[in-house]
């Protein structure tokens, strides 16, 4: 099956030579081709370039892209987007005043999504998600990172594992699971090392053993779990194969940055609270930080200071965290706009934030994330638009016409 994407006003996110990711200076270039022709084939990206050179063979399938561009479909790299239910209750909890923790101290927060989730059979926790996951993609996601953590028991985290594990089979976006066995301490466990013993004696060797998870995660947080429990649960994670990646500096610096860069962490996400020190802890690393401005939008929180980040010369990738309690929106579109209002940054630097460097932040940077000859044709088509610009400037509207998973619209 080859497919001709011809006269695109301009193709965005080329890249002739592989990239795993950029930093500082270089996320202010988006290398892009103006009337430029795409090819596709067998689900591939097979050739680009300017339409005079568009090669006139025979096509399967021939699109005219007149006015539109083209771009890699966004690559979202920390989502919760398998729970059950909602907490729309406690969105108007917020709004009369609550924090997010002290909503969290009356029985709220992670606990409450944990309760319905074990109450939720299988089957209508896989339906009630694959809704959200029809969604994102329609919203222009082409790859996705998934965690567990709304489980909080042996029985309810394989449960949500599974569910991604189904997904994975059933969808043709590209699909990372995480396991985020320690996001929350349950009611039953009176302190952190008991919950982090049960974690690593009773649920992983499962996970491992099914292979249901390539990451593993830990909420390192004030309230919540401590370095020293961090470090036990990502060395333990790693004897199994899991990659470490790390929620930290959400809403208090304590040390996660470091511990994340310590176990060569895939990423640090959240990042709200950022010292010179956690700055400075990521140079020379390998870890890329995640900023989720949709859950500071959400929680009216500072947002990740992207500025300090990407002017010290570090990477930064951008992700939803959607979720049900602190950022209920899936859509990496308004993520892209937030960054650039909120955060102060570029169009280029939101968009290369949003694809290469969310791509290698799922480790997909070799299949996803721009477009390249060998990689996926996971593309969006945009409606007609003046410059990709338009994208974060037009944030209430929707730019996309169709969305394209190894080039099958």
């Amino acid at each position: 099956m080859a497919t001709l994407f011809k006269n695109i006003k301009e193709l965005l996110q080329v890249r002739t030579e592989p990239v795993k990711f950029v930093s500082g200076i270089e996320m202010s270039i988006l290398p892009t081709i103006k009337d430029a022709f795409l090819l596709v084939e067998n689900g591939l990206i097979s050739g680009f370039g300017s339409m005079p050179d568009c090669p006139s063979s025979n096509f399967d399938e021939v699109i005219d892209c007149t006015g539109k561009m083209v771009m890699p479909a966004w690559c979202d790299s920390h989502t919760h987007l398998v729970y059950a239910g909602n907490r729309e209750s406690e969105f108007v909890d917020r709004i009369n005043g609550l924090t997010y923790e002290e909503i969290a101290n009356r029985g709220g927060g992670i606990l409450n999504s944990a309760k319905t989730l074990q109450e939720t059979s299988e089957d209508d926790l896989y339906n009630q998600s694959k809704v959200r996951l029809e969604e994102i993609i329609k919203l222009g996601t082409g790859a996705v990172e998934i965690k567990s953590g709304y489980g909080l028991t042996l029985e309810a985290e394989l449960k949500m594992l599974r569910v991604i594990k189904r997904l994975k089979e059933n969808y043709s976006i590209e699909i990372k699971a995480t396991f985020l066995g320690a996001h929350a301490l349950p009611k039953e466990f009176k302190n952190t090392s008991d919950y982090i013993d049960y974690v690593i004696e009773a649920i992983l060797p499962i996970v491992a053993k099914e292979n249901l998870a390539e990451y593993i995660d830990v909420f390192c947080e004030t309230g919540y779990f401590s370095v020293e429990d961090t470090n036990r649960i990502l060395e333990a994670g790693k004897q199994y194969g899991f990659t470490p990646k790390i929620h930290v500096n959400q809403f208090t610096a304590i040390g996660g940055v470091q511990a994340g860069v310590k176990h060569n962490a895939l990423s640090v996400d959240h990042l709200e609270e950022m010292r010179d020190v956690d700055i400075e802890a990521l140079r020379g690393s390998q870890t890329m930080p995640v900023a989720l401005p949709g859950c500071s939008y959400f929680l009216s929180i500072p947002y990740t200071p992207a500025r300090r980040i990407i002017d010290a010369g570090l990477p930064l990738a951008l992700a939803t965290d959607y979720n049900p309690g602190s950022a209920p929106s899936g859509n990496m579109n308004f993520v892209v706009s937030t960054a650039c209002v909120k955060m102060k940054m570029t169009p280029e630097e939101a968009i290369n934030a949003s694809t290469i460097n969310g791509a290698y932040a799922m480790g997909l940077q070799d299949k996803v994330g721009s477009i390249t000859n060998g990689k996926l044709a996971n593309l969006i088509l945009t409606k007609p638009i003046n410059s990709y610009g338009f994208i974060p400037y037009s944030f209430g509207e929707n730019h996309i016409e169709s969305i394209f998973l190894a080039g099958e619209d």
